[in-house]
């Protein structure tokens, strides 16, 4: 029951604007949990076990293939390819600014980085590794990795949960701020275009920020649940047939519960401009594009050409600052491979 209504009162505020909530600057780091605390150790471990492809069956894919850091944090790919080259079935989110989210994936399905980090290793249509202590024993025979986890989390500590405490603690460092958006928050009023300043205001009088509110642009923790929203809420129209909206069910493929068939995680407008292409399979190639399928899929508005000029002004203007990111020389195995190719 509760959470029939936590979907039903987040749908009633989409199709009303007056219950939009407010936009705020990005913080400089993301909140920290008590029980995976940040340190320079585990953050260099996190960043080189995000590189390191041996972490997939045949060692092609590291984290970083899906979520380039180099791009916008995905890989601009409708949707990602798998350790065998084989297609998945939704497009890679950014990981940028990831920490701010209150849930993980498309469909909301993890609550949290670290649980998030550890599942593509092990998922058949990404890095593939049969199972989590195939994964140990693999990192267990490159010494390098022993001396860091030893370091890290103890003697004997490659496990599934300090894998995911690692690759966590780098993630909660990849976030950009300093946008021109956030200049504009913090004062300076210059920061904007005047095409940017009137998608501002036209997103928030059109009812966009009723969903995409907050430093993240993402609706977090709405009424505690994160923020899940039903995306078409207006099938009926010609871009939902175009770009074949309707076939993947959303939260409903976890759920198996019918009030969630159609019902996504809201996603980041930040950096938006850097990962297209758009939705959660990819479909849509271009940001304008994607502004109109929006407005008429979410909202039932027919935007003017104009109104879709400024709101991608202002869309791009989320784009942040990029922190410096040095790829790490990834410990070796001298004269022997860890990597299965069967």
């Amino acid at each position: 029951m509760k959470k029939a209504l936590i979907l039903s009162l987040s749908f009633y505020t989409c199709i009303y604007p007056q219950f939009a909530h407010a936009l705020t600057a990005l913080p400089k780091s993301p909140e920290i949990p008590k029980d995976n605390p940040q340190s320079v150790e585990k953050i260099n471990l996190g960043k080189t076990l995000y590189f390191d492809p041996r972490l997939s069956k045949n060692g092609m894919l590291s984290c970083n293939s899906c979520h380039n850091l180099a791009l916008g944090g995905d890989d601009n790919r409708a949707v990602s390819l798998s350790f065998k080259g084989e297609k998945g079935g939704r497009s890679s989110p950014t990981v940028w600014n990831s920490a701010f989210h209150t849930t993980q994936f498309w469909d909301g399905r993890e609550k949290s980085l670290e649980a998030q980090a550890v599942g593509p290793i092990v998922n058949p249509v990404e890095m593939g590794m049969p199972d989590f202590p195939t994964v140990v024993e693999r990192l267990k025979k490159i010494p390098g990795y022993v001396t860091m986890f030893d370091k890290v989390f103890g003697k004997n500590s490659i496990t599934k949960e300090n894998i995911g405490k690692a690759l966590a603690s780098f993630e909660r460092t990849l976030v950009t701020p300093n946008s021109p958006f956030d200049q504009y928050m913090h004062g300076n009023k210059k920061a904007l275009s005047p095409e940017a300043q009137r998608g501002m205001k036209l997103v928030q009088e059109v009812g966009c920020t009723v969903c995409h509110s907050g430093a993240n642009f993402s609706g977090e923790n709405k009424m505690g649940e994160g923020n899940f929203q039903k995306f078409p809420v207006y099938p009926d129209n010609d871009y939902v047939k175009k770009y074949n909206l309707m076939v993947d069910t959303g939260r409903f493929t976890v759920t198996n519960v019918e009030d969630d068939k159609h019902i996504w995680r809201v996603p980041t407008w930040r950096n938006i401009a850097l990962t297209a292409p758009y939705f959660h399979n990819g479909s849509v190639k271009t940001l304008d594009e994607a502004v109109r399928v929006m407005a008429k899929a979410q909202l039932n508005v027919d935007l003017k050409e104009n109104q879709v000029k400024d709101i991608v002004a202002f869309l791009t203007s989320t784009t942040g600052t990029f922190p410096k990111i040095e790829i790490p020389r990834l410990p070796p195995t001298l004269g022997e491979t860890v990597v299965d190719e069967d």
